[in-house]
């Protein structure tokens, strides 16, 4: 146990403001003690409610509620815990902290609670991070697949490809041991299919953390297209408000405009970043050739591109070399806009294998298509069932996982430097390891820790 976890914390687990109950939450080796001095009373038997009055630093009754305790190991950060529950008087709640701070408790900071359960095995650091994913969803699906997180299904993904990886270390490193034997044991046939399958299995967990991380972080797509084809009447009618300016004069949009939403369709809730560019063309303003460079490092950024056409017209040669010059794989999906003035009903069309839509952003006439497209590109098909928080840095981690695997096979398949293949497959570990917090730098503890909410 490190000296700081000799401590006893204290904070409000409460959301701030006034409510109808607030809790005090005390956690560490004192928490017993100095719960029972702001009492004025033993505490009740463990896990039962009971109600007390809390006593201020002077002595004086601040508040009455029920207190709670829950003995180690038996509790959430695996700790003695004990939760005062009282009225949701912000006073009421900051004089109670106090007294607990007099009587031998200090603040906790920005997410303690959660590193102490990680700390003392409670929970593992994908688990950690689910807590504030739950607490930060902005909708029923982020929330459901959080709670999944939480429930452990991300770790256990992770655990069992790390299971395969150390299957296939002891294998490698066995194999050397005996290299100076006449039989080639890399060239085991099992070994291969040992390793392919878990090279898929990392590539069936990466992209479904992907589609997590959206439900979490947001699905960002990219409005792009020549001047006046309407991205801006589509962002502002998919904001449900005004948002970018809208006029007949093209390069009125002259920087990057971003807008958060969450997009509520037939597959459920979606939450997405909006990013309304520049109409792309060669200009002489600097102040829009700027806002163009912009657009075009918008467009690197994004994960989809709704390139905007005008309906009334047909693809031009300038939509040709503007969706040619879009950047290599990002997916794509052309719309013809203003479809109500080219006399044409709103529908979606498979052109060649490409999927087209046909809307009007002024009248919202198809618009419900392109809600639907958008979820089942960001993968809500079943309205997101199974699916797993995820954040930025398990991605990071599950491609650099993925390298070190691509490069364990190569040197497997050329059989010429075992040594490296070995390596590989013990830093691919590490950096699956990283996820749960197996192999994890107090650096990056004190950054995942330090964006909870105090109380947490």
């Amino acid at each position: 146990m490190s000296p700081a976890q000799t401590d006893t914390i204290v904070a409000i687990a409460t959301a701030a403001g006034r409510g109808g109950v607030g809790i005090v939450r005390l956690s560490g080796p004192r928490a017993a003690a100095i719960a029972e001095r702001i009492c004025g009373a033993a505490l009740p038997p463990p896990r039962t409610a009971a109600l007390r009055r809390f006593l201020g630093a002077d002595g004086q009754t601040i508040d009455s509620g029920l207190v709670l305790h829950f003995p180690a190991p038996r509790s959430f950060t695996g700790e003695d815990v004990v939760e005062l529950q009282g009225h949701g008087s912000p006073v009421a709640l900051h004089l109670v902290v106090q007294s607990a701070c007099v009587h031998g408790a200090r603040p906790a900071r920005p997410g303690e609670f959660s590193e102490r359960a990680f700390l003392n095995d409670r929970i593992d650091l994908a688990q950690a991070e689910a807590i504030a994913d739950l607490i930060d969803a902005t909708s029923a699906e982020a929330a459901r697949a959080a709670q999944r997180s939480l429930d452990g299904e991300l770790s256990r993904r992770v655990q069992r490809i790390a299971e395969q990886l150390i299957e296939l270390r002891m294998f490698v490193e066995g194999a050397l041991d005996f290299s100076d034997e006449d039989v080639d044991w890399l060239a085991d046939r099992s070994l291969a299919t040992k390793l392919e399958a878990a090279r898929a299995a990392l590539d069936a967990l990466l992209a479904q953390a992907a589609r997590g991380r959206r439900l979490r972080e947001g699905y960002t797509v990219a409005l792009t297209g020549r001047p006046n084809v309407g991205k801006s009447t589509l962002l502002n009618r998919l904001a449900g408000a005004e948002v970018a300016i809208v006029t007949d004069i093209a390069g009125t949009t002259r920087d990057v405009l971003r807008e958060d939403i969450v997009l509520v369709g037939a597959l459920g809730s979606l939450p997405v970043t909006l990013v309304d560019t520049a109409g792309l063309r060669e200009a002489d303003d600097p102040i829009e050739r700027e806002g163009i460079r912009r657009a075009r490092r918008a467009l690197e950024q994004a994960e989809l591109a709704l390139f905007l056409i005008d309906a009334r017209e047909q693809v031009t040669e300038e939509d040709r070399r503007l969706l040619a010059a879009l950047p290599d794989g990002l997916p794509r999906v052309v719309v013809h806009n203003k479809s109500d003035l080219a006399g044409r009903a709103a529908r979606r069309a498979d052109v060649g294998g490409a999927v087209e839509l046909y809307l009007s952003a002024a009248t919202g006439e198809g618009i419900d298509l392109l809600v639907d497209e958008l979820q089942r590109r960001a993968g809500l098909q079943g309205g997101g069932e199974g699916l797993f928080s995820a954040r930025g840095r398990h991605l990071d981690a599950l491609r650099r996982t993925q390298a070190h695997l691509e490069r364990a096979a190569a040197q497997l398949r050329e059989r010429a430097m075992p040594e490296l293949a070995a390596e590989e497959l013990r830093l691919a570990q590490e950096a699956l390891g990283e996820i749960t917090g197996r192999f994890t730098s107090e650096d990056l503890l004190g950054r995942i820790f330090a964006s909870f909410c105090i109380g947490k």
